[in-house]
């Protein structure tokens, strides 16, 4: 990699008005066409580079095939990628475990801290792993740095918690005392107060985090859609008269498929041709099925492995409705997903959903007791499968909020616009970049 020094350049903010920026990324998690989080890395690192930035990331060797087959004859994308891997000792005592990530935090800031003595940069972000109690020691760079998007403040509301399996119910205990003692850790203090911002994927986490930092603090979703959707996009013609439900996304407690169940037997009481189609694989699986026998509607529960993108993509246009009950979400990239494909989600309100999707294009419900909640889900369901005028704005709602709100040009502006708000320097060329 050509690393030139810029140290003689003094920089200053009529300087950084008239150039693009040198941004310095660390992504733990950083792959093209993966999940979420490491998709997003990556093509925030490319959108960034197409807007003209200087772009540096630092991310796991592990990412190195994916990445370089991205970049593979692509001359439009200038971005320079630093792969690095914590000792080989650290990946024989606990690969994948956030003792292993943390010391790959550490090995990736000394790294940093060698790059920052050839190259001068404007900004650093910690992009993943987006998590609000790990700490990042790209804060101790000297650098303006930015935290984030971090999640996991969102808590599973409490009077459903009855539905998890024991297993559950412990784990869910577990994670609110380590959020709590956020508050006491002194190496987050310092993170917090060393970051120009700091990114929240929901409003829990922005609330989970210490009140003297939330001035700092904006709620942000990772997730962007390169292509948000096509105008024009109408409501499915049912099949033998079915209502098609559809859930994308892994088979775990906290997801609330085994709610969706619930509410699939009580929506076919009146509606006994409806459906439910689950993509996805997960240590829950067992669990679910059994859940799915116990409510009677096995027979209606089509049960898919894992797709890749292309095949999710496609199965959205074979359904009427997302199904999304989630209990504590940050991103939801499978809402925004449905919604780029104009169809109407049904979820419930908190966390990742609430942000994504508004009352036009979803239909969100209050978390309650458990027969409360079902009973609201399967309702929203049956609006949806009864009401046509309903569901075909919905479907022209769903696609306005992707292509509004959620693409990815939109997104690297708003990212363009918070690095300069942390540098206290307008936008490029005067005007604000769309909110």
């Amino acid at each position: 990699m050509n690393r030139r020094s810029n140290h003689a350049e003094i920089d200053h903010p009529e300087a950084l008005k008239r150039r693009r920026l040198r941004i310095l990324l660390s992504a733990y998690s950083c792959e093209p066409d993966k999940d979420a989080e490491p998709d997003s890395a990556w093509r925030w690192a490319v959108g960034l580079a197409h807007a003209g930035h200087e772009v540096w990331v630092i991310t796991r060797a592990a990412s190195a095939t994916a990445i370089e087959r991205a970049l593979a004859g692509r001359r439009d994308v200038n971005v320079q990628v630093i792969y690095y891997d914590a000792p080989a000792w650290a990946h024989s005592w606990r690969r994948g475990a956030p003792d292993y990530s943390m010391l790959w935090e550490w090995g990736a800031y000394r790294l940093a801290r060698r790059l920052c003595r050839t190259t001068r940069f404007d900004i650093v972000h910690h992009v993943t792993f987006g998590v609000f109690r790990d700490p990042s020691f790209m804060a101790f760079l000297g650098v303006p740095f930015v935290f984030g998007p971090v999640g996991g403040g969102e808590a599973a509301p409490r009077a459903l918690r009855k539905t998890f399996p024991l297993r559950g119910r412990v784990v869910d205990r577990g994670r609110d005392v380590v959020n709590w003692m956020v508050c006491l850790d002194p190496l987050m203090a310092a993170v917090y107060r060393r970051a120009a911002a700091i990114l929240c994927k929901t409003g829990e986490t922005r609330d989970a985090i210490p009140a003297r930092y939330r001035d700092k603090c904006r709620v942000q979703l990772e997730v962007g859609i390169d292509d948000p959707g096509e105008r024009g996009i109408q409501p499915r013609p049912r099949e033998n008269g079915r209502f098609r439900v559809l859930y994308v996304g892994r088979l775990v407690y906290p997801k609330g498929v085994h709610l969706g169940l619930a509410a699939l037997a009580r929506l076919r009481t009146t509606h006994p041709e409806a459906t439910f189609t689950i993509i996805g694989s997960g240590p829950d699986e067992a669990w679910l099925r059994r859940a799915a026998r116990h409510f009677g509607v096995a027979d209606a529960v089509s049960w898919i492995p894992q797709l890749d993108r292309p095949g999710v993509m496609r199965a959205y246009a074979g359904h009427d409705a997302f199904l999304y009950p989630s209990l504590h979400e940050s991103n939801a990239d499978a809402v925004l997903e449905a919604l780029s494909r104009g169809l109407p989600v049904v979820a419930i309100a908190a966390g990742g959903p609430a942000v994504l999707a508004d009352s036009p294009c979803a239909l969100l419900v209050p978390p309650g007791e458990p027969g409360e909640t079902v009973a609201a889900l399967a309702a929203a369901l049956a609006r949806i499968a009864e009401d046509t005028a309903l569901a075909r704005s919905m479907v022209d709602a769903a696609v306005r909020r992707a292509r509004q709100h959620y693409g990815r040009d939109r997104e690297v502006a708003r990212m363009e616009q918070l690095y300069r708000t942390a540098l206290h320097v307008p936008p490029a060329g005067g005007a604000e970049a769309t909110q």
